[in-house]
């Protein structure tokens, strides 16, 4: 099992400046926003530790979503996205993408990718501790 430790290691974040283009008709961050930014804080993500990794050359792909809105962000609001890799599950490579206005965790997402060799483009079956790697 990982350790705490391990994971603020793989953390990454950034922050965000609500605009009028994240905006739906009610004047809130559009649901589909979210998605842009959880596919979006992870290939930057993995663009940054790629390197460390014996998979560098793989592509990720999401293939489930889970979003829980907990509180509605508005014009001007600024969000610290975070996010992190879970222990893989085979195949499957968990990732947790938290948003944060003001320290309070607002939108919460964990998704799950699958990794595709680039040139056969078959799954890849993750190692088990490859994620020690990366620390």
């Amino acid at each position: 099992m990982r350790t705490l430790k391990t994971k603020q290691l793989l953390e990454y974040q950034k922050e965000i400046q609500i605009t009028a283009t994240h905006l739906d008709h009610f004047h809130h961050v559009n649901n589909v926003q979210y998605v842009h930014w959880v596919e979006m804080i992870a290939s930057e993500h993995w663009n940054l530790i790629k390197e460390k990794s014996k998979y560098a050359e793989h592509h990720w792909f999401l293939i489930e979503h889970q979003i829980r809105y907990k509180q509605q962000v508005f014009l001007g609001d600024v969000l610290t996205v975070k996010t992190y890799p879970e222990k893989p599950e085979g195949i499957r490579q968990p990732r947790k993408v938290e948003f944060y206005k003001n320290g309070q965790l607002v939108v919460d997402s964990r998704t799950i990718w699958i990794l595709t060799h680039p040139t056969t483009q078959k799954i890849t079956k993750l190692s088990a501790d490859w994620l020690d790697e990366l620390v």
